[in-house]
């Protein structure tokens, strides 16, 4: 599906970074994360364009907002320039000006007529550590409760003071459950992919808190659960998983 450049801006070099989100900045929420890397696109001294609306704020692209909370090894932006510089040296510009937590990783240019991040990543893989007191759940009764959910086809929760409603037969595409430790109770790592669409997308934290909650938990809760976004993709038409940085999307020097 193609996209398209920013309107009067059909010749901007477009700059795919990723980045990783750690440590206490875990816990910054999006638009926290938006501002702290435009502050550090601005300390890098790069050529960015701005848009032509009243506010002419920075061309930049972001992929899905993660949970706050949640860290990540695979975020990504788009930064739109008007003066196209080397991409390894765009990376140490904006390695040297970015908060450690949050660092850059690689850079490379791509199409400009790509569609925008946000809507095109629409595969995710987490890794999530669920630890308790040492009782009452296990892999096993996490993998029942997931598949009776599976099932029953979507969740209801609540995003703030609105009532939501999520189905799972697209965003819920697989999960693996395994215990930690030789098997101690009360301490999973759980692998789970997802899928997003314009309907929404699963977040990690909305399926679990469901899971727990079905009968087969027993009313076991978790203490504390480790949320880790580990790989975005775009899943084509054939259903092949593409990811950010794929050659054929890369524009040559």
């Amino acid at each position: 599906m193609p996209g398209r450049p920013p309107i009067g801006k059909p010749d901007l070099n477009r700059l795919r970074v990723s980045f990783g989100k750690d440590g206490r900045l875990a816990y910054l929420g999006h638009i926290e994360i938006i501002n702290t890397i435009m502050r550090s696109v601005r300390r890098a001294g790069l050529h960015f364009s701005v848009g032509n609306g009243f506010a002419r704020r920075m061309r930049i692209q972001f992929s899905q907002a993660l949970p706050v909370g949640a860290a990540s090894t695979c975020e990504c932006y788009d930064l739109y320039l008007t003066e196209r510089v080397d991409a390894d040296e765009a990376l140490a510009a904006l390695a040297d000006s970015s908060p450690t937590a949050l660092a850059p990783t690689r850079a490379a240019y791509v199409g400009s007529r790509l569609p925008a991040l946000e809507a095109w990543l629409t595969r995710s893989l987490w890794q999530v550590r669920i630890l308790g007191s040492g009782a009452g759940f296990d892999a096993a009764s996490l993998d029942a409760s997931l598949h009776e959910l599976q099932e029953v086809g979507s969740i209801d929760f609540m995003r703030g003071d609105t009532p939501r409603t999520i189905g799972l037969a697209d965003t819920l595409v697989g999960w693996q459950a395994r215990d930690v430790d030789g098997g101690r109770p009360g301490a999973i790592d759980l692998t789970l992919m997802t899928r997003s669409s314009n309907l929404g997308a699963l977040r990690p934290a909305v399926l679990l808190d469901a899971a727990f909650a079905r009968p087969c938990m027993g009313g076991a809760r978790p203490d504390s659960m480790r949320v880790l976004r580990a790989g975005q993709w775009h899943e084509d038409e054939s259903g092949r998983l593409v990811e950010p940085f794929d050659q054929n999307l890369l524009q040559r020097a």
